[in-house]
């Protein structure tokens, strides 16, 4: 029986990750350079990112130093413009709560973390936020999940994460943490062979637990 659930962010209770991309893809667009989806994806199973194209591409450090910003407005903008909500997140974490201890453990920066739970009501279920500044090694290092761990004081064997990306399920493996792939349209191709478990919605962990 699971006690703790660690929770990933994006991809799973919000649904971010294409507009992250789309950010990233109009911030390099702007200078005549085209992100690939499919490479993209394949970077971030690695931990890399929107920059390891450009670097490909021949952009030098200033440059990605100035896209960033870019890519971070457009991707500010989306978060408070675009439909984000997943249906039946907060349904689903009404019904766990009695039962389990929960949190979130992101790759997300605070900043753009708090634009998205201005007006949402996740937050309310989790015991403690840890976002990419709150940790040293991010995914697909164990470090982010060890930490949320260490939080909670609980063991491996009575927690489960819930992730959405192999990247994320990569570092719960290393953090020898059992997962829950929760499905997601624009991660659904990738790695997911080393998941405890596959699910479509949230509400599906009560099973699992």
């Amino acid at each position: 029986m699971k006690k703790y659930i660690l929770f990933d962010h994006d991809g799973v209770l919000v649904d971010t990750e294409f507009w992250y991309y789309r950010a990233g893809e109009r911030a390099l667009a702007d200078i005549g350079v085209t992100l690939d989806k499919d490479q993209y994806l394949r970077d971030m199973a690695q931990g890399l990112g929107t920059w390891a194209q450009a670097r490909a591409a021949g952009l030098d450090e200033r440059t990605i130093d100035g896209r960033r910003g870019v890519r971070d407005d457009y991707y500010q903008r989306y978060l408070r413009t675009e439909a984000i909500e997943i249906e039946g997140v907060v349904e689903a974490l009404t019904e766990l709560s009695p039962h389990v201890r929960m949190a979130i453990v992101t790759t997300a920066k605070r900043v753009d973390f708090d634009i998205i739970h201005e007006n949402r009501h996740v937050r309310q279920f989790m015991e403690f936020v840890l976002t990419r500044e709150d940790y040293g090694l991010a995914k697909p290092h164990p470090e982010p999940y060890l930490t949320g761990l260490r939080l909670f004081g609980a063991t491996r064997e009575e927690t489960l994460v819930v992730e959405d990306s192999s990247r994320g399920l990569n570092s719960a493996v290393a953090a020898g943490i059992d997962c829950a792939i929760v499905h997601n349209d624009f991660t659904k191709a990738q790695d997911f062979s080393r998941a405890s478990h596959r699910i479509d919605t949230l509400a599906e962990l009560m099973n699992i637990i």
